[in-house]
């Protein structure tokens, strides 16, 4: 919430997890919630994952904790 108030109008937030406990579904919905609480309208323009040398394990989906979000702040 601090970051989307600092933001300037029309700015862009880039935000991270490194935890796998929350998921992509999760981190969205939260910088969302957060956006909603602010009153600031919020567009993600790029999803960003992990690198190769951190491989998804299908078997294993707590391998894919690294996940970030490009978002411009109206």
């Amino acid at each position: 919430m601090l970051a989307l108030e600092k933001v300037a109008p029309n700015g862009l937030l880039f935000t991270f997890s490194c935890s796998q406990v929350v998921d992509r579904q999760l981190f969205e919905d939260t910088v969302t919630a957060a956006a909603l609480e602010v009153g600031r309208k919020i567009r993600v323009m790029h999803y960003l994952s992990q690198p190769p040398d951190h491989p998804i394990n299908l078997f294993h989906p707590e391998s894919a904790y690294l996940k970030g979000l490009v978002i411009h702040v109206a």
